[in-house]
């Protein structure tokens, strides 16, 4: 009996997590698929558009690190039920501020700072809550939410733009991550083996910075930040390419955003990678994939096409794997660990992102994917480097 509950437990906290991130994510991102819209209609410049995301990942990357300290005090399921409430609220204000770029912008950076609280404390949740054996599959299962959240946030404002405006379309999409949202609430288990603590800012932050010192977990820091910049830049401006190389219409461009489904079937299913292949494998094989797929974005449609589901389940599998990998090689004070990452990570969505809307007002296409493929050659980079100190590692606890 003790077995079933166990398992029904376990089972229960990762379908809540899968829902908790197509809530969070399908908020995030509802922008991004309309961004042609913003420019095309409220006359932003693509920096601007591009914006409405880096806003709301750039204050989530700020709110991170003091929402989870503030969890290793008032309880990590706590915070994640307020994220995921206030989130919903937010979600509904965007569309009706009218159509001012520095107010969306404004309330987009809100938007992000509120659903900080979910990612900020999900994977330590997790990483207490679950043994190592069930926790690679179950942080798949939370990354893979992530993905889908990501994809409805994007296709559901896309698809409602064939039938009203960008208002309507926005929306609809804060209905939706609602829906998800609640559902969570409904089904997430009571945290059994939270320990609060007091308060302490200086130690906290002292521990995040820590971390930094052991070059491995530096390292997953510096993938997280790169990594997630290219991957955000490239989906920020792909369907601009769809629309003025290919002449598809926003509606046909949006539905690149289904190639997120690979990043869901990717996350999802490295968890049996690791366990067979080992982290360092497992993560330049995803690195090499992330890569491949960019340069695959410079040919004709099909082959973007393909290149772009390369790219997207590349990613995903190498985001899956380093998160986990941060928890497995940070012996103390994991959920500092698992902040800094997600601070980086986020971090480089909001700069890099920023930063790529320049680059790609003022450049080719061929030229912005040369920049991104920079970010990549240094993804592979990272995992071979990890790799060998990984193979080190074990010839010396064998000797």
């Amino acid at each position: 009996m003790r077995d079933h509950s166990y398992m029904q437990r376990n089972t229960r906290a990762m379908v809540a997590m899968l829902f908790l991130g197509l809530a969070i994510f399908s908020g995030l991102y509802s922008t991004q698929a309309i961004l042609p819209t913003f420019v095309k209609e409220l006359g932003f410049t693509p920096t601007e558009a591009a914006l409405t995301v880096s806003a709301a990942t750039g204050a989530l990357a700020l709110c991170i690190v003091p929402l989870s300290i503030l969890s290793e005090r008032f309880g990590r399921g706590r915070l994640l039920l307020i994220s995921a409430a206030l989130a919903t609220v937010l979600s509904f204000l965007v569309p009706i501020v009218g159509s001012n770029v520095i107010a969306i912008i404004a309330i987009r950076a809100l938007q992000g700072a509120v659903l900080a609280g979910a990612p900020a404390v999900a994977m330590a949740w997790l990483s207490e809550e679950l043994d190592e054996n069930v926790l690679p599959r179950a942080m798949g299962l939370y990354i893979a939410g992530n993905t889908l959240g990501g994809l409805t946030g994007r296709l559901v404002p896309t698809g409602l733009l064939e039938f009203t405006g960008w208002r309507g379309a926005l929306i609809g999409a804060a209905v939706v991550s609602a829906f998800f949202a609640v559902l969570f609430m409904v089904l997430l288990p009571k945290q059994r083996n939270f320990q609060p603590k007091q308060l302490h800012f200086k130690s906290e932050i002292r521990a995040m910075v820590n971390h930094w010192r052991t070059l491995e977990i530096g390292l997953l820091f510096v993938f997280a930040f790169l990594g997630m910049g290219a991957f955000v830049s490239m989906y920020n401006f792909i369907t601009f390419r769809l629309i003025d190389r290919f002449g598809l219409p926003i509606s046909l461009a949006g539905l690149v955003f289904l190639m997120y489904l690979a990043g869901t079937w990717s996350s999802a299913r490295v968890g049996d990678a690791i366990n067979k292949f080992g982290h360092g494998k497992t993560f330049i094989v995803s690195g090499l994939l992330f890569a491949i797929g960019v340069v695959l974005t410079l040919g004709p449609l099909p082959v973007l096409l393909v290149g772009m589901f390369i790219f997207t389940a590349g990613f995903f599998a190498a985001h899956s794997t380093a998160s986990g990998w941060v928890g497995q090689v940070a012996a103390t004070n994991r959920a500092e660990a698992s902040s800094m990452y997600l601070f980086c990570y986020y971090a480089g969505s909001s700069a890099i992102g920023a930063l790529s809307g320049l680059v790609f007002e003022f450049t080719s296409w061929a030229g912005f994917i040369v920049y991104i493929s920079c970010f990549t050659v240094a993804v592979i980079l990272i995992g071979l480097w990890l790799f060998k100190a990984t193979a080190k590692k074990k010839e010396t606890v064998a000797a």
